[in-house]
């Protein structure tokens, strides 16, 4: 006998996954705008900072997109041959992403230690215009999150703390331009890419290895499979545990299944479905990660010998 426990939630209007795709959207465009904007002031001004900065919104743009993603994925029902749809699709692009920003924050850390030593003319009132327009737009990116329930979900959330992050890295392009501009000290256009690259890098590392976690099929952060075990091996009627494997589908969604066997009365006195919804219950709000997709099957004991598998 084995049983499998998930849940669905839907909805509409604000608050809703298409009014989180609506604003995502909104959000997405603008950042995309303002990289293509920065990128072309950087290649006018000669500001690193500037290009710094543009990488930064590359990190976030990333970040907004696979938010995207999430959003329509999550209103994509399952078919018979996608039995999850296209959740592990945000996976994917996250990886590549990561990998490319990784090298773009190397490059930034690299050019900006030697711009320290040989600092190059900065047209500082382009880099000032180009730096209040990045400004400008991440402002009315955090007001479209701020008003479309930021708090909703940790898409909606992480998406927000992108923004956030952007409007950080244009205030320090703007103040690095001000303080050439104010003292001629031409390093400051070094230092504020030093500072957006050191943004750049460790989230990229640390998305690196989310990512390539999920892809190796690796336990979702926080579930301590052998506290699952000794909680499992805790319920009344259950003698053995074994075959315990969990992993993520994408970020959030984390899946377990187990062979559990279990006293053979439970199969002959009709107490074996509520042996299964107590199993299912207990993963799906006992611990820190809850797991809301767990597949059991309940075993008899003489059922071991039949299985080519040896126990884990």
């Amino acid at each position: 006998m084995s049983g499998e426990h998930g849940h669905s939630h839907g909805g509409a209007g604000a608050g809703s996954p298409s009014d989180h795709r609506r604003r995502l959207a909104v959000v997405l465009g603008l950042t995309a705008t303002v990289l293509v904007v920065e990128v072309v002031g950087a290649l006018l001004t000669g500001s690193l900072a500037l290009l710094a900065d543009a990488g930064h919104m590359l990190t976030d743009a990333g970040g907004l997109a696979i938010a995207l993603i999430a959003a329509s994925l999550a209103m994509r029902p399952a078919t018979a041959t996608r039995t999850w749809g296209y959740r592990r699709a945000e996976v994917l692009g996250a990886t590549v992403q990561a990998a490319a920003l990784f090298v773009v924050g190397t490059y930034i850390l690299i050019e900006g230690i030697r711009r320290l030593f040989e600092p190059p003319e900065i047209a500082t009132t382009g880099v000032i215009i180009f730096g209040i327009v990045g400004l400008a737009a991440n402002a009315i990116g955090i007001l479209v999150l701020t008003r479309g329930g930021r708090s909703d979900n940790v898409n909606m959330r992480a998406a927000f703390l992108e923004v956030l992050n952007d409007a950080f890295g244009s205030v320090a392009v703007v103040v690095a331009a001000l303080v050439i501009m104010l003292t001629g000290w031409q390093q400051a256009d070094a230092v504020a890419s030093l500072l957006i690259a050191v943004l750049i890098v460790p989230r990229t590392i640390k998305l690196l290895r989310e990512t390539v976690s999920v892809l190796l099929e690796a336990t979702p952060p926080g579930l301590d499979l052998d506290e699952v075990r000794r909680h499992l091996l805790g319920v009344p009627h259950v003698l053995e545990v074994h075959e315990l494997h969990a992993s993520q589908i994408t970020s959030g969604l984390p899946v377990l299944t187990a062979h559990v066997v279990i006293e053979d009365l439970c199969f002959t006195d009709g107490h074996a479905p509520q042996l299964l919804d107590q199993l299912q219950e207990c993963l799906a709000g006992h611990f820190p990660v809850s797991v809301e997709h767990s597949t059991f099957q309940l075993e008899a004991r003489a059922h071991a010998s039949h299985e080519a598998i040896a126990h884990e």
